[in-house]
């Protein structure tokens, strides 16, 4: 890795003067950001982190100084050409011929392992983790919160995977309880079996919205709770109809993720733990944790001191069990059941939950009654929670379902391309305008905090120019283009030294810090550094397409350039697939 060479050399000066281990260091130093401003070091060392008894009470004038007399004890040599003394820092400058040889051969030889193959993961142990994410109830709107939970859990199942860890991808349906009841009466008065085949979800909906309507009415209620009951007792006939529907939704489901790229290496539920469920209830009796309310409501005291002042909410008072209800802190012996045999089946060594950020205490109650129960592995399974988005909707009104966004996205951006002059004709303009507005999706989506609420814009979204999936999109295109005008450059020709002005060296100095990007998405799963990192990325591209020209340039000054080019591409569609955006090469 390059910087890893870079970082490995600093460290191996500094260790000599601090006396201490090389590895120790390394973390310390890291790849400074590029300042539009002005020229920047290359590398920095932060004193705070390498300094004894820095924490807390060294003052800043201190830590200066320190810089300073540690600065002046270091040398230059093949490596760093510069040293100077920063508030609190040590800089170091690369060589730049080393800097652009250095840089260019790696990113060429590493392809799409660029970046994960660097020493910061070297001490990361590679695990097996389940990622259960989008989760839709069948027969029920999927909501924005279902289409974040999807490519929330895509974009951190595809980072696991590019860092070598093995990843189970678990989509866990909404597939049971007594809405079931409901679809099973509404289907016998409103279904149609053509409208079933041909549009399942939709008809499914539909079909759910009238029979609530009657669902006042007692006889529809007595008809329901008898049709889920015959459920319960795996009655053929009902069962039949169930599976139809689940069948049959999850078929529209694979179909609509394929548009999305995105894909599940199981297709879980409710369902599936029915039995399961019943010997978590035992567990429960027998570990003495189950206790009844006055109204025979079954609890698990989650309090420290076993006050009942957390309690958590597991059973009715009629002895069944709770569906998922997460919204209202109710345990589901399913969703503990669930847990439990995939551990079983899948030997996790981390199980992420991909929800909305209004389950958490759900969560933490149910990673609670696990540990509680014996599991200590409860402490490996983690929330990542998300914010709520508000005003996404279509032309036609509030979004029902995934395919109305993704229809409304590529609709409004084949508009766009057609009437910008800057687009060129695309062999296929209409899977072009779903990529291009996916990706205008997905970074308007990961640009904050995943746990803040945000206010969606098609407007702001689709904007061509800015920091959108749009101009990320746009950048790809065009270095490919430049690629293909030019010819594919090879780096074994080029002579990569003349790569000295500075608008080269903000793109060099740029790639130099994928692999932080990489590592501090990897720690905290939020996609924001690497869309922070594409879109400076993209920018940095944009001023030297046009400072540094291809065209008219001496022929060995030109093949350079295109190397540099082909660099930055190859970083840019290396993160963006990680982002989950299918980088185009027409637009």
């Amino acid at each position: 890795m390059a910087a890893g060479s870079f970082r490995r050399s600093i460290a191996l000066q500094l260790s000599k003067v601090l006396d201490l281990p090389p590895e120790n260091l390394i973390k310390s130093i890291s790849a400074v950001p590029v300042s539009k401003k002005r020229q920047v070091a290359d590398f920095q060392l932060s004193i705070a982190s390498v300094i004894e008894n820095s924490s807390g009470d060294c003052l800043a004038q201190d830590l200066h100084l320190q810089a300073q007399q540690l600065a002046e004890r270091l040398q230059c040599d093949s490596v760093v050409s510069a040293i100077s003394a920063g508030p609190g820092t040590v800089n170091f400058t690369i060589n730049r011929e080393l800097l652009a040889k250095t840089v260019l051969q790696q990113v060429w030889k590493d392809g799409s392992e660029y970046g994960v193959k660097s020493e910061l993961f070297s001490t990361v142990p590679r695990q097996k983790a389940v990622v259960e994410f989008s989760s839709p109830n069948i027969a029920k709107k999927f909501h924005i919160g279902h289409l974040r939970s999807t490519i929330v859990g895509n974009f951190i199942a595809n980072l696991k995977v590019a860092l070598g860890h093995e990843v189970v991808r678990i989509n866990y349906l909404g597939d049971w309880g007594m809405q079931f009841g409901l679809l099973g009466v509404g289907f016998q008065s409103f279904g149609n079996k053509e409208k079933l085949k041909s549009s399942p979800l939709q008809h499914l909906f539909e079909v759910y919205v009238q029979i609530n309507k009657a669902a006042e009415d007692e006889n529809t209620k007595k008809l329901a709770k008898d049709f889920f009951r015959k459920l319960e007792e795996h009655d053929e006939q009902a069962l039949s109809i169930w599976k139809q529907f689940r069948d049959l939704s999850i078929e529209e489901y694979v179909r609509i993720y394929k548009r999305l790229g995105v894909h599940f290496d199981e297709y879980s539920g409710e369902s599936f733990y029915q039995e399961k469920a019943q010997e978590v209830l035992k567990m429960l009796e027998d570990k003495g944790l189950l206790q009844k309310t006055i109204k025979g409501t079954g609890i698990v005291d989650l309090s420290e001191k076993k006050d009942l002042s957390t309690v958590s909410t597991v059973m009715r008072s009629d002895g069944t069990s709770l569906y998922i209800t997460r919204q209202f802190l109710i345990i589901s012996f399913r969703d503990l059941a669930a847990a439990i045999d995939r551990m079983n089946k899948h030997s996790w060594d981390t199980m992420i939950y991909v929800t909305d950020k209004s389950q958490s205490n759900h969560f933490q109650h149910l990673f609670q009654i696990l540990k509680l129960m014996g599991y200590d592995w409860a402490e490996r399974c983690q929330h990542v929670s998300f914010g709520l988005v508000q005003g996404m909707k279509t032309r036609r009104g509030e979004v029902v379902f995934l395919e109305d966004v993704l229809n409304e996205v590529r609709s409004r951006m084949l508009r766009n391309m057609t009437s910008t002059k800057t687009t060129k004709e695309t062999q296929d303009p209409v899977e072009t305008a779903e990529k291009v507005g996916l990706a205008a999706l997905i970074i308007q989506d990961f640009r904050g905090l995943l746990s803040s609420d945000y206010q969606f814009s098609w407007e702001r979204a689709l904007q061509s120019r800015g920091d959108t999936g749009v101009f990320l999109q746009y950048t790809h295109a065009r270095l490919h283009s430049l690629e293909q005008m030019h010819g594919n450059a090879e780096l074994t020709d080029a002579n990569v030294s003349c790569l000295q002005e500075p608008d080269a060296v903000s793109v060099l100095q740029h790639l130099l810090r994928y692999d932080e990007v990489l590592y501090r998405s990897s720690q905290d799963l939020q996609p924001k550094h690497i869309v922070s990192y594409l879109l400076t990325l993209s920018h940095l591209a944009a001023v030297a397409h046009k400072t540094l020209p291809v065209k008219g340039s001496a022929p060995a000054v030109a093949q350079a350039r295109l190397c540099l080019f082909h660099a930055a591409r190859s970083v840019l569609a290396n993160g963006m697939k990680l982002l989950g955006i299918t980088p185009v090469t027409q637009m």
